[in-house]
């Protein structure tokens, strides 16, 4: 049944086999199929700032599928900067950049279904990024 989900989400999206990936016992939707899959309905995004320190942020989106659509969600998108990944769950020095990026990839995927599929993005984890 989830299977079948997915599938129907992936032909509706269009995602190609170049934005979706499995990783250990997740799939992944990279930064391309997100912004694929936002663009096509629309979602509006608004990110408040919650906390930004040098190696620390937190960053609020508030998203909808369109101005008039009575579903909103919130949800948070955060970045550790560490030094090694035991420290932090990343060791950019982005750590404002990537707080956004893992908020809004957060909400593209709930706002949609995927996320409820166990479907992540690769922003959330810099654990999973596409092996090369």
């Amino acid at each position: 049944m989830e299977r079948e989900k997915l599938k129907d989400l992936y032909k509706k999206y269009e995602l190609t086999p170049n934005e979706i990936f499995k990783h250990k016992n997740f799939v992944i939707i990279t930064r391309q199929g997100i912004e694929k899959i936002q663009a096509t309905e629309q979602i509006l995004i608004k990110f408040d700032v919650i906390k930004c320190e040098r190696d620390f942020a937190v960053v609020k989106a508030t998203a909808a599928l369109n101005k008039k659509d009575q579903n909103i969600i919130q949800t948070y998108g955060s970045a550790l900067r560490g030094k090694t990944y035991g420290e932090g769950n990343t060791m950019s020095h982005y750590v404002m950049e990537l707080a956004e990026k893992r908020a809004l990839s957060r909400a593209v995927l709930k706002l949609t279904g995927f996320y409820q599929l166990g479907v992540f993005s690769e922003d959330e984890s810099d654990d999973f990024k596409k092996s090369k």
